[in-house]
Parts: C-alpha cells; sequence; structure tokens
C-alpha cells in the first residue's frame, strides 16, 4: 500500500524441480578474472567513459580505457564484447512487496487513505485475492524477485518480514538482508518496540501519511509522538529528524488520483522510488521511473540518482549498490547505446530495453541476441521466459515457476503486472542440475 508521502526506508537438459524452488540447484562458474570491454560505461548520470571492466570474483576491480592496459592478466581471463552497449549500474528498488508480484491492480479509486483502500478491495475482490494468495507464498515471492530483475533492479528492499526463500543465495536478485519495518501507524502494531528492536545502523521502514485526507496528514506526528523517527528511518518529518522519503507516485495516483510534486521537496537529504506493487503500481520500476519524470516534476538526473545512489544510502548497503567503480560490487545492466547520457536514457527505458544483467559478476538476465556474446559457462543455469513476446534468459527454475503459478491461474494465465507470461514455443533451455 501507498501513499502521498508514503516514506520507506539477490551438462543436463532437466533440471531436478520435485518442488518448484527446493528442486533448484545453484552452481558457480565464476571466473578468475573477467573482463567487460567495448561498451560506454555509465559513471553517473551525466558522466560515461569508453572503458573495460575488469571483474574478479563479485567486485570491479579495475576500470581502464583499454583491455589492453591490463596488465598481468591471468591467462583464464574471459572477456566479453559489448560494443554498442551503454553499461549502467544495478538498480535499487527501495520499496516493493514481492509476494504481490503476480495480483493485478485493484481498487475502485480515488480513496482517502490506505485503510479505506484496504477495506474496499477485500470487501469487493476476495474471490480475486483468495484465488491469488493460493499460489504458494514461496513461488510468489520469486516471481517479485523475477519482476525486479527483468527490469534491471539488482537489489530490492522488501517491506514485509524477511520470509526465509529471500535469504537463499540463488534468489534472483540481491534482497537487502538487514532491516527493521512496521506496517504503519494504523496496521503496524507496537512501533516503537518495533523501531527498538531494529538492527543497530539499519534501516528502519514504515509507511506513513498514505491518504489525502486529515487522518493520513495526522500520521506523521503520530509517529513522532511515538519516538519512532530518527536519521534510520525511512520517513519524514523530514528536515528536523534527518529522516529519509522513499516514493512510488504512480501508486499514489491510482489510490488518491493525485502525485507527490517531488520538486518541493528539494531540502529533504535522501529521497529514492520504489516500484511497490502490481496491486497499486503502473509496473515495474522502470515504469516508475519515467511516470516519475513526467507527472511529478523531477529531472532525469534526479531520477536516475533516486534509483541508485540515493537507496544505498537509505538503505546502508555497503558495497557500492549503484555505482559503478573500483571495488564496488560488480552489479551491471546494459542497454543498447544511443549517445545519449543514462539519465536521459531513464526517460525512455522499459523493461524490452534490458538486456543483460549481472549481479555480483554473474550473469542473471540475458537477451536472445546477447547470448551469443557471453561465453557459454556464463550462460548455464539460464531458462527462457516469454514476457508480452519479449523473450529473456533467466538464472531461476523459470518453468516450475510458470508451472506452480498455471495450477492455480491456468495455462497462459499468468501475468506480471499486465504482462503475459509463457514459455516460449520450440526454445530449448539447456539449464544445470
Amino acid at each position: 500500500m501507498q501513499g502521498l508521502i508514503s516514506v520507506r526506508a539477490s551438462f543436463s537438459r532437466r533440471a531436478r524441480t520435485a518442488f518448484v524452488v527446493e528442486g533448484w540447484q545453484l552452481k558457480t562458474h565464476r571466473q578468475n578474472q573477467l573482463v567487460i570491454g567495448g561498451a560506454r560505461c555509465a559513471l553517473g548520470p551525466r558522466e560515461s567513459t569508453r572503458a573495460a571492466i575488469e571483474i574478479v570474483g563479485d567486485r570491479i576491480t579495475r576500470i581502464l580505457s583499454s583491455p589492453t592496459g591490463l596488465s598481468g592478466a591471468k591467462s583464464d581471463r574471459i572477456s566479453i564484447d559489448l560494443s554498442g552497449f551503454l553499461i549502467l549500474p544495478g538498480l535499487v528498488n527501495a520499496h516493493d512487496h514481492l509476494e504481490f508480484s503476480l495480483f493485478p491492480r485493484l481498487g475502485i479509486p480515488p480513496y482517502r487513505n490506505y485503510i479505506e483502500w484496504g477495506d474496499d478491495i477485500h470487501s469487493r475482490f476476495p474471490d480475486i485475492i483468495a484465488k491469488h494468495r493460493a499460489v504458494p507464498k514461496e513461488i510468489r515471492l520469486w516471481w517479485g524477485g523475477l519482476r525486479n530483475l527483468l527490469c534491471g533492479v539488482t537489489t530490492v528492499s522488501h517491506h514485509n518480514p524477511l520470509w526465509p526463500e529471500l535469504r537463499r543465495e540463488d534468489f534472483p536478485v540481491r534482497v537487502v538482508q538487514e532491516y527493521g519495518w512496521g506496517h504503519s501507524l494504523a496496521l503496524g502494531g507496537d512501533l516503537r518496540e518495533a523501531h527498538a528492536a531494529a538492527p543497530v545502523g539499519r534501516p528502519f521502514i514504515v509507511h506513513a501519511c498514505e491518504g489525502v485526507d486529515e487522518q493520513a496528514r495526522q500520521e506523521l506526528w503520530g509517529l513522532d509522538r511515538l519516538g519512532v523517527l530518527d536519521d534510520r528511518t525511512v520517513l519524514a518529518l523530514m528536515r528536523a529528524r534527518r529522516a529519509s522519503l522513499i516514493v512510488c507516485p504512480s501508486s499514489n495516483q491510482f489510490l488518491f488520483d493525485r502525485v507527490p510534486n517531488l520538486s518541493l521537496l528539494g531540502d529533504i537529504e535522501k529521497i529514492s522510488l520504489g516500484s511497490d506493487s502490481p496491486l497499486t503500481a503502473e509496473g515495474d520500476l522502470l515504469d516508475e521511473i519515467r511516470f516519475a519524470i513526467r507527472f511529478c516534476g523531477i529531472s532525469a538526473s534526479a531520477a536516475h540518482q533516486m534509483v541508485t545512489t540515493a537507496p544505498a544510502s537509505i538503505l546502508r548497503l555497503a558495497n557500492g549498490e549503484g555505482s559503478i567503480g573500483e571495488s564496488c560490487v560488480a552489479d551491471l545492466i546494459a542497454i543498447r547505446d544511443t549517445g545519449q547520457d543514462s539519465a536521459d536514457r531513464l526517460d525512455a527505458l522499459s523493461m524490452n530495453d534490458v538486456e543483460l544483467v549481472m549481479i555480483g559478476g554473474r550473469v542473471q538476465l540475458a537477451a536472445d541476441a546477447m547470448l551469443e556474446r557471453l561465453p557459454f559457462a556464463a550462460t548455464q543455469g539460464l531458462e527462457p521466459l516469454s514476457i508480452d513476446g519479449s523473450i529473456r534468459w533467466l538464472r531461476a527454475p523459470v518453468k516450475a515457476l510458470l508451472q506452480k503459478a498455471e495450477d492455480v491461474f491456468g495455462k497462459g494465465e499468468v501475468r506480471l503486472g499486465s504482462r503475459k507470461l509463457l514459455i516460449p514455443a520450440g526454445v530449448v533451455a539447456e539449464y544445470v542440475n
């Protein structure tokens, strides 16, 4: 659930899938040294350089103007030619509810606040809600991870308890592991206790002011009276308490027929974007970026920071997530190079433009054409998925996950938001046991 100021603060031809994710096994094929060359590398919203990126293990070790400058390269170095591509840092999604990824948008807006919306959808759509909840939660969580991976997200903050699936090494994207959370003032239980239990030095995340009525406006002061607003809180009095703000503006528009004017929030030091869930959002994080640029009074450069360095700071990420630089974790995405700065590309970027995603130096997603550029070892473990006719190869037990969802919805009736999911016909997948 979202709000006008909603603040929120990872060879065989058959995979063993006796029970979808339990049968999935991760095998690493990391090379001692990997070099990505030929591409233009985005070092910031308006800064780029044509460079070779050296990766050892899961880290970027060097960024050089030419692969020939890599002195002392090991004999087993693997090179990937990404000529014609622009490399961006993996995106950081500061707010999602991963288990709702298969749900459709629900509601007959506008509403005055999130409580009114919640009561309404449970009254109007109990059968739809029950049907979606019939899909096992661990399966829905995996689809939430894939929804993020498909749009170039490499790290996501899940605003709910950390379900065991989200701790798995083979989960499709990196999920923030250390945080405190409460749902909201009205639905969050004992927020003072939850805040006190948050890990030291880690964010405390809570929904607030989700609405356009007096009840929503008063929530912020209620939270302050509880003493849960501080520099760890992803929320706001904002400047006075040095708290941070995460907004999901397309959800605001859907629920309340209003969007936050982010240009008025310039004095708040840390602001980020989240995709929220398909229950209320426009789509994925890239859809949210485009929506925010077009309707919320922010620049493309600001939007770029709101899905890279800003959420990394808000969520207290410590491994260079959201950045490309030496010693940073090798979370990278590749899109076709049009000559534009990375910030300007975000204004029109969609899921269909993301052709490669690496997390910790490991290929997690590849478009069909990208497979030809990748070493064989890097493609092992990838399975194909058609998303509205666009094929992506994903490091996940895609076929088994889709079958589990189709057991509930029916053949060909599974969707991520509005996008239809199918196993491509005539495509032979080779994946790892």
